[in-house]
């Protein structure tokens, strides 16, 4: 048995800014931060489809602080996915729609998440770095 974790997001902004803040490695950088320190995720993440990225931060006793993935669909700026593995390897897809009133709706999707433990710790990872999501729209 898998868990999938599902999220929505909804920003007064154009669906391009969004599409930039989830692929330009510069701007994940601003809100993919490491979650005990604050320091932003050092990554190499490029929108093309077979890169492989990775994103790091300094090792805990618990965690080696590196989060590999690669690129598995690019459709831009409405949909992408790509493996995010760091312990396990999940498939993480992205879905932007433009909205009335000038808003548009990120939707993720995690797939792959072996126990409600491992849920939970995504939903917190993710809900942390939306924390900061708004500054790299900003830039």
């Amino acid at each position: 048995m898998s868990f999938t974790l599902t999220l929505d997001f909804q920003y007064t902004s154009s669906i391009e800014k969004v599409w930039s803040a989830l692929t330009d490695s510069n701007k994940l950088a601003k809100w993919i931060v490491n979650n005990q320190t604050g320091q932003p995720m050092e990554n190499n993440f490029k929108p093309v489809v077979g890169h492989r990225f990775q994103f790091s931060t300094q090792p805990t006793e618990w965690w080696n602080g590196i989060i590999e993935g690669e690129v598995l669909i690019v459709e831009a700026p409405h949909r992408l996915s790509y493996t995010w593995e760091s312990g396990e390897k999940h498939t993480v897809t992205w879905t932007l729609q433009n909205l009335e009133d000038g808003k548009v709706n990120l939707h993720l999707e995690q797939t792959g998440i072996s126990n409600e433990q491992a849920l939970g710790g995504a939903k917190y990872g993710w809900s942390n770095w939306f924390k900061g999501f708004d500054q790299a729209l900003e830039d």
